[in-house]
């Protein structure tokens, strides 16, 4: 592997945004490490096809996030085959939507636990190795509506706000070993999550958008990849909004 291949962790890369992240980022030459909770393998398969036409060796791993003990292994994996770990994208993340009131302890805990405290693991297992290497960059995967709420998601958009706090607090603790970690916070963008919102409130989302259309998976993955690149070398502790000019 030369000097210029790099080695990638995807959390939630099988589809959507996680394999459009997982395409965009990597070049020939590169390797890819990703992981989802899919019921079976097949969207898994699918990625590593397409990752292996495009020249880079992908390795696609299913377990939970918010299970610390697979979470080490998974990095460790990772860092003992490669030798480092360039670029971290904590990605997975689930939803379990319903109004405050009717929201059980248990709808909140699970999906604080998968997007918020499983990207802290991962982040946490990333870091250590990156602060040696005095080199890497961690992003995390918010969501618009980490910045302005959404009815429907006090679980989902506590974790995403909180993604963001945690993504400002590593980025002010690892600048100084050459470590950058940014975030970005997607508005409405199709993917199988959003298909499942109802069609009336997916329209009047679409027309308060004032690019006037939804986004794509690859509108997130190319940011990230910018995120991910040289040419973001003095970008950390920063938030990106996709969102077509929702939030702003």
């Amino acid at each position: 592997m030369g000097e210029q291949n790099k080695v990638h962790l995807i959390t939630g890369g099988s589809r959507g945004i996680g394999r459009a992240i997982c395409l965009a980022l990597a070049s020939e030459g590169d390797v890819v490490y990703f992981n989802h909770f899919d019921p079976d393998e097949s969207a898994a398969e699918e990625t590593i096809g397409l990752l292996g036409q495009a020249g880079v060796a992908a390795f696609g791993q299913k377990f939970d996030i918010s299970d610390q003990e697979q979470v080490n292994l998974w990095v460790g994996q990772a860092m003992e085959a490669q030798g480092r770990v360039d670029n971290l994208i904590n990605n997975a993340g689930i939803t379990m939507d319903t109004l405050l009131v009717r929201m059980s302890a248990d709808q909140f805990n699970k999906v604080l636990q998968v997007n918020l405290v499983g990207a802290f693991y991962c982040l946490q297992a990333a870091a250590k190795l990156m602060m040696k290497q005095r080199a890497g960059s961690i992003v995390s995967i918010a969501s618009i509506a980490g910045q302005i709420g959404n009815p429907g998601q006090a679980n989902y958009a506590a974790s995403k706000a909180g993604l963001i706090a945690l993504t400002k607090t590593a980025a002010k603790e690892l600048a100084s070993r050459g470590v950058r970690v940014n975030a970005v916070a997607p508005g409405f963008i199709e993917t199988e999550m959003t298909k499942t919102i109802p069609e009336k409130v997916a329209e009047a989302m679409k027309g308060m958008i004032p690019m006037g259309r939804p986004g794509q998976p690859e509108d997130v993955a190319d940011v990230v990849a910018f995120l991910c690149s040289d040419a973001a070398r003095y970008l950390t502790g920063q938030v990106l909004s996709i969102s077509g000019g929702l939030y702003m």
